[in-house]
């Protein structure tokens, strides 16, 4: 009963991002449509109580591999809005992101993450890790592991997390350290949002197998590509 119930949550989750319904109060309350610009110049220079946004997402500054700040363009504006929201409210727990994300305004939130959601910066080439840890990795995000009742992570992620626009994520090509230090809010309850589907796998989750999908992530679309150019 355990095994059907998280599938109902993850194809309510699917639901959401296919019908665009908002998953908490809307993270879309702006009435006007959202400024790139506007955005671009706080992610560059923030606002008179935030630092510019690139100070820790820019590319550049994660390009070791290092990633303890997440790689945002490309991601949909919709889900970065809605973390914006979740900072503010402290759904999402941030020393660093709640202060910053709360003085912004409804208009400030849309805008920014509109600029991210309009970037397309190429995936830079990280490190890879060990051959047993991304098998490890691959089986988990291709198929979950039954002896824990854990579902594969693709079922709401997408082929190997490629995302489902609006409001799922996309995985691949994100950078390990930070999906990790992810699953381990949700596990240890600072992560507030999704606590029908995301806090209930990351519970499930031990640290290797926290490590070994976060591994198999970060390099799954630099694989991908891989293979599609050897065809």
């Amino acid at each position: 009963m355990r095994r059907i119930g998280r599938l109902i949550a993850a194809a309510a989750t699917v639901a959401i991002a296919v019908l665009g319904v908002a998953p908490s109060a809307s993270a879309q309350d702006s009435k006007r449509p959202a400024d790139v610009k506007h955005g671009g110049a706080i992610a560059g220079q923030g606002t008179a109580t935030a630092p510019g946004c690139d100070q820790c997402h820019a590319v550049e500054s994660t390009a070791d591999g290092g990633g303890g700040f997440p790689r945002l363009a490309g991601q949909s504006a919709y889900y970065l809005e809605q973390q914006l929201h979740d900072f503010a409210s402290s759904q999402r727990a941030s020393a660093i992101m709640s202060p910053i994300a709360k003085p912004l305004s409804a208009d400030d939130m849309a805008d920014v993450a509109a600029y991210y959601a309009s970037k397309n910066d190429p995936f830079q080439p990280l490190a890879s890790a060990g051959t047993a840890l991304l098998r490890e990795g691959e089986q988990l995000a291709r198929v979950g592991k039954a002896a824990k009742d854990i579902q594969a992570c693709n079922s709401c992620h997408g082929p190997d997390g490629a995302g489902i626009p609006p409001a799922i994520p996309y995985l691949a090509g994100q950078y390990a350290q930070y999906i990790a230090s992810q699953l381990h809010s949700w596990r240890r309850g600072f992560r507030k949002s999704s606590p029908e589907s995301m806090a209930l796998v990351a519970k499930d989750l031990d640290d290797r197998e926290i490590a070994a999908v976060a591994a198999f992530y970060q390099q799954a679309r630099n694989a991908a590509a891989g293979a599609s150019a050897s065809k």
